[in-house]
């Protein structure tokens, strides 16, 4: 790990803590001009260089813009992605912040205008390579595929969580489908945004995506700090800054919460390590209490579907 690091000059002193991550490996290494940086292993198999180099490329066009995101840094290579054995990796400027799972009335606009900053740039030029949010894509696209994490969850759980994601599918189908695409986060969860002095920060583009601009996995998985499922429905009453900045953005239902419906069916896909080079089972996946919270956060965006 720490020859990657050093493979373009940098030297570092050695000094390297394991971040907590579910798709990719992270680590904090700590260089000998007392810099830190963050350094990203991709899950090998999981994107090609063309697909990072998108996320970096929306990365790059947030940081021209003054957004507040974290951008990946040239190590010395002449690039901001570069590979050793096989597996692609970045490295990050360390950003300092924590997490709020409360927010007033403004930090609400903040998170909101930022929002809107963000799906402004983003609608500037697409992703080719990144994949689009469609309901006919997995984890929504076959009845068997959208019911993969059923088969893992307890017995008299897993029709109740096949019927709800079959609901949600067949629910945001068609406004999916006519919707215009542009690059989005694809994984704007609490988890991911950091606050500082000067406002939020967001970070993790690994999962961004072409789809409809929307407050997207933010407001419903909120609910997984709080364990309030009634969390899901007032994206729109919480993001209040996002029309200021892009007011001809409309909030509609699929655009709010087909990426986080996806990305929950997706969690429970993956949350057991199915990358063998990678692969480190979650401690509490496959368990009642594991497959209750991703039911529970399924029936919140079901219910706000209606």
């Amino acid at each position: 790990m720490l020859e990657a690091v050093e493979a373009g000059g940098l030297r570092s002193t050695g000094r390297c803590l394991p971040l907590r991550a579910f798709e990719n490996r992270v680590y904090e290494v700590e260089l000998d001009d007392e810099r830190r940086v963050v350094v990203k292993f991709y899950r090998p198999g999981r994107w090609s260089r063309a697909t990072i180099e998108d996320e970096h490329g929306f990365l790059a066009d947030l940081a021209a813009a003054e957004i507040p995101a974290v951008a990946p840094m040239d190590l010395g290579t002449g690039t901001t992605l570069n590979e050793i054995d096989g597996i692609f990796y970045a490295a990050f400027p360390k950003v300092r912040g924590r997490t709020l799972d409360e927010l007033d009335a403004e930090n609400r606009r903040r998170i909101g205008r930022t929002i809107g900053r963000l799906h402004a740039v983003g609608a500037a030029r697409p992703a080719t390579n990144r994949p689009r949010v469609w309901a006919s894509s997995a984890p929504f696209g076959s009845r068997s595929t959208c019911c993969c994490p059923a088969i893992s969850s307890p017995g008299s759980l897993a029709p109740r969580y096949r019927d709800v994601a079959l609901a949600i599918a067949d629910k945001i189908g068609a406004p999916l489908a006519a919707a215009r695409a542009q690059r989005i986060h694809g994984d704007l969860h609490w988890g991911n945004i950091l606050w500082a002095k000067d406002g939020p920060i967001l970070v993790d583009f690994d999962d961004c995506l072409m789809g409809p601009p929307g407050p997207g996995p933010l407001a419903p998985r909120a609910g997984r700090h709080r364990g309030g499922a009634q969390d899901a429905r007032g994206p729109a009453r919480r993001l209040r800054g996002v029309s200021r900045v892009r007011p001809a953005a409309r909030w509609r239902c699929a655009s709010r919460y087909a990426p986080c419906a996806s990305s929950t069916c997706r969690d429970g896909l993956r949350g057991g390590g199915t990358t063998p080079r990678f692969r480190r089972p979650s401690r509490t996946f496959g368990d009642t209490r594991y497959w209750m919270q991703e039911y529970e956060i399924l029936v919140a965006i079901a219910e706000a579907l209606r």
